[in-house]
């Protein structure tokens, strides 16, 4: 049987290894947490980057044999959007030395809330760490006050938190926080902001070097449109993707005209 699973790795290694043996992707190739195991015997994977895990179903078990010490010992970008990670497994990850060169973690559509968020948050192993992803993953308000207080992302750059429920109350306390000064990308659709929300993100002190910034599908009305087109903050910032919020025309029509409009490569706005 493990002759059986071992042909079959290979031959998924040899049509998904990158020429240059740094990039695997197993997406949706229904791995067990006996296929992580002898994955972990194949020394062409020693040297594997980036990994790609999505759609595999990885539970507790999954994860805890990839958090193996000996686990793909070089990655920088690993991606495990929906599997089915919870808190326990994201407290797993965050103590792993298997995350301390990251620059890149995806956990999209995953079932991680506030406790495993925290795990995330206090963890001391991101310290290169730029993107994260927890997109659809219900964290909350709280969740996104955790992150946005953590002091142990002094490299992230990217931030992406569509659809975890903050509301207004989780947009406030990104735009209150000085741990985000660095940030340039941040993404915030589906997340029911409100012009409270947008008011605050529109005058952080803190969001000054964002380049990107998505509000895509939110409750933003006309006093929160004027915010953001009046903005102090956003001096650099290059994309605005805002379609699907509740701005009437007028509005919309003074957002195009304004001076950030202006200075704007995209503007996505219905």
């Amino acid at each position: 049987m493990v002759e059986v699973a071992k042909t079959r790795l290979e031959q998924i290694i040899k049509s998904q290894l990158s020429a240059d043996g740094k990039l695997l992707d197993v997406e949706d190739k229904e791995l067990s947490a006996d296929d992580l195991k002898l994955l972990q015997e194949f020394d062409e994977l020693k040297n594997v980057e980036q990994l790609y895990l999505s759609h595999n179903e990885l539970d507790a078990e999954g994860i805890e044999v990839l958090c193996h010490p000996d686990s793909f010992p070089n990655l920088k970008s690993l991606y495990l959007n929906h599997n089915l990670i919870g808190d326990p497994e994201a407290e797993m990850l965050a103590k792993s030395g298997l995350v301390k060169n990251l620059n890149c973690l995806m956990l999209e559509a995953n079932a991680v809330g506030v406790k495993g968020t925290e795990a995330l948050a206090i963890s001391t192993n991101f310290q290169v760490l730029e993107t994260l992803f927890l997109d659809n993953n219900p964290i909350g308000a709280e969740g996104v006050k955790i992150v946005a207080a953590s002091t142990q992302f002094p490299s992230l750059r990217a931030l992406h938190l569509d659809s975890t429920g903050m509301g207004d109350e989780g947009a406030i306390a990104l735009a209150q926080a000085p741990t985000l000064a660095q940030l340039t990308k941040l993404y915030l659709c589906s997340n029911h902001i409100e012009n409270d929300g947008a008011i605050a993100l529109s005058n952080s002190p803190h969001l000054k070097n964002l380049i990107v910034l998505s509000l895509w599908r939110n409750d933003i009305r006309d006093k929160g449109g004027k915010a953001i087109a009046g903005s102090p903050t956003f001096g650099k910032l290059e994309r605005l993707y805002m379609s699907l919020n509740l701005i009437d025309r007028p509005v919309r029509k003074i957002i195009r005209q304004s001076e950030l409009a202006a200075r704007l490569k995209t503007l996505v706005m219905d």
